[in-house]
């Protein structure tokens, strides 16, 4: 019977375990899109589409 209790308290630990996890995921993602919307919503103009690492010509020497 004791390992029967065991079994069923660590069950019961894994789910509450894995629910605080996806809950933590859910917020950090409901977050980010939240800034993703907010900084992309304000500005009006739209973001860089080129990296300043890529050039369009190449460097003289």
């Amino acid at each position: 019977m004791y390992e029967y209790e065991l079994h069923q308290y660590r069950s019961a630990d894994l789910l509450r375990r894995a629910d605080h996890q996806r809950l933590v995921r859910e917020a950090l993602r409901a977050r980010r899109t939240a800034r993703r919307k907010a900084t992309h919503g304000t500005s009006g103009t739209e973001p860089h589409t080129h990296d300043s690492r890529y050039r369009r010509f190449t460097r003289a020497a």
